[in-house]
């Protein structure tokens, strides 16, 4: 943890001192992963809301400025590291630091002319059965010395997260117990699926799942990520990037006879890009769009005629819940509803449910059996081992119990449940707090109109319900631009566009603040942002004001 309350220049001469132990290494590869360690003591940390930017630019550019006034060697083999492991600009600073001290004599340690000469090699994707996940294994070397590879985890039921990795200088080794693991052992059928891919497929889907990590809005990663964290940015950079139309011509079956195959992880339906053509994450955000309302009902209705549905004896319920099993697997896994396995059905169940969906009773107790008869079903048309389908099945099983307990039916703490449906027509159960806040009168008549018959998703009626709510606030009616100012703040709190301005809106809530007064205050924000977005966000962060303000 960073220690906020030490002064900066203490915690930076506390920094420099460690890295007095960059002076002993011989090796570049252990200076690199020391200084990533360094770095990653601040990684994932908020900054304080009075300030703008990330704690990267806060602390990681001033340890560089720090660093260029001392004139020592541990100064410059810090900045040596930074140059090579930093963010483009903290990159950028150091090695013009560095340069000056070089200049004023200071001597610079061996291994820091081998740090920038890291050239990629192989690229290689290990992904389990299940499809949960993808270890992709870069290869690296210092211009042909000391090979190492950078194995990275790749998190499918986390959002598509790199959610760890490590690095080991026993290429061979490793590369051989990959392979042995994804061989068949007599009729066992292989766990795992090893093959070579190209290095600027591969630097797709690292970006894409660092983004995913570094937004911070998934769980959180392995324990050891942050120290990783450097060191991994700075690989994932040293990949090629995709050549123009490289996509295409991959999609049009064109690729060298001697490159490795497209990449395309799971084409035994389990990976994330099984569309059979294609592949890099281009093609999985293809695949999420092509999932249309309609083709989502075909897939229903090819699963309540199979034989694993017919003892389901509620059909609308069944009908139901497998639009919510299909939703999941189209929005959130990647459009693959088919794909079923222990992690994904017990984050489904005890996880996305809960926060996501309101399900009436009926739904709530057939949902295990609905999803159950599911996994049999996906599970033979994808032609998945017995055991495999077992497996799953276990853990909807083991599931059950701890659903019921975890599960919260909105309408079993009084609500009403037709005043909550208005609420959530998407089943969105998350949502229910802030819209509620966004519009509490639902009911009674205003203007000789009933509100009861209004739909707050509809922007026609929006007006009329908020215009109802801001007159039994003052008393008064209110001109057209000011419900105009509340119209845009409904709407942004209704499809959580930031998701800051509701966190802004209960915190000031906690401080005892009026509910009016914090909608105002929110309004106010938007409209001093100008309709960017940044500078919103950079504001909400700033709510409420601190004490000196």
């Amino acid at each position: 943890m960073l220690p906020s309350a030490a002064p900066p220049n203490a915690l930076f001469a506390e920094m420099l001192r460690a890295a007095r132990e960059l002076l002993a290494v011989r090796s570049p590869l252990d200076a690199e992963l020391m200084v990533s360690e360094l770095l990653g003591t601040w990684w994932g940390e908020r900054p304080p809301r009075s300030s703008h930017g990330d704690v990267e630019e806060l602390v990681g550019e001033g340890l560089v400025s720090y660093a260029a006034q001392q004139r020592s060697p541990a100064a410059l083999a810090l900045l040596s590291g930074i140059a090579c492991l930093g963010t483009p600009r903290q990159a950028m600073q150091a090695e013009t630091a560095a340069l000056a001290l070089i200049e004023h004599g200071v001597v610079r340690p061996p291994w820091a002319e081998h740090v920038g000469a890291v050239t990629a090699g192989e690229c290689y994707v290990n992904s389990d059965a299940f499809g949960d996940r993808d270890e992709v294994v870069c290869v690296y070397s210092y211009a042909g010395e000391e090979p190492h590879a950078l194995v990275m985890v790749v998190d499918y039921n986390a959002g598509g997260m790199l959610r760890d990795g490590w690095v080991t200088s026993q290429v061979d080794r490793l590369l051989e117990r990959c392979r042995a693991a994804s061989a068949e052992d007599g009729d066992r059928p292989a766990r795992a699926t090893f093959s070579q891919v190209e290095a600027p497929q591969a630097r797709r889907l690292l970006e894409t799942a660092l983004t995913v990590t570094e937004a911070g809005q998934g769980p959180p990663p392995s324990d050891s990520f942050a120290s990783y964290h450097a060191f991994i940015r700075a690989r994932i950079r040293t990949l090629p990037p995709a050549r123009p139309g490289y996509g295409a011509r991959n999609r049009a079956g064109r690729a060298s006879a001697n490159s490795p195959a497209p990449w395309s992880p799971g084409l035994s339906n389990t990976g994330p890009w099984n569309t059979g053509h294609g592949s890099g994450w281009g093609a999985a955000t293809a695949r999420r769009h092509a999932w249309t309302r309609d083709r989502r009902a075909m897939l229903v209705a090819g699963f309540l005629a199979s034989d694993e549905a017919e003892d389901l004896s509620d059909t609308r319920a069944a009908s139901r819940c497998a639009d919510h099993i299909i939703d999941y697997g189209c929005d959130r896994d990647f459009g693959r509803p088919l794909r079923m396995s222990p992690a994904k059905v017990a984050t489904f169940l005890l996880d996305w449910l809960p926060r996501k969906v309101l399900l009436l009773s009926a739904e709530q107790h057939a949902m295990p059996h609905v999803l159950a008869a599911w996994v049999r079903w996906a599970g033979r048309r994808q032609g998945l081992a017995a055991e495999m389908i077992a497996e799953t099945l276990d853990a909807v099983f083991d599931s059950m119990g701890t659903f019921a307990q975890v599960y919260r039916d909105p309408t079993a703490f009084g609500l009403d449940a037709a005043l909550v449906s208005r609420l959530l027509p998407d089943d969105d159960l998350e949502a229910l707090p802030r819209r509620a806040f966004a519009f509490p009168v639902l009911r009674g008549m205003f203007g000789g109109t009933d509100l009861a018959g209004l739909d707050p998703a509809a922007e026609a009626d929006r007006r009329t319900l908020l215009a109802a709510d801001h007159n039994d606030a003052n008393g008064r009616p209110s001109g057209p631009l000011h419900i105009d100012r509340h119209l845009a703040l409904a709407d942004r709190l209704w499809r959580d566009d930031p998701p800051e301005l509701w966190e802004a809106a209960q915190r000031l809530l906690d401080r005892g603040e009026d509910r009016h007064a914090v909608l105002h205050t929110l309004m106010y924000v938007i409209r001093d942002s100008g309709g960017d977005q940044a500078s919103l966000i950079a504001a909400l962060h700033d709510l409420p004001p601190g004490p000196a303000d």
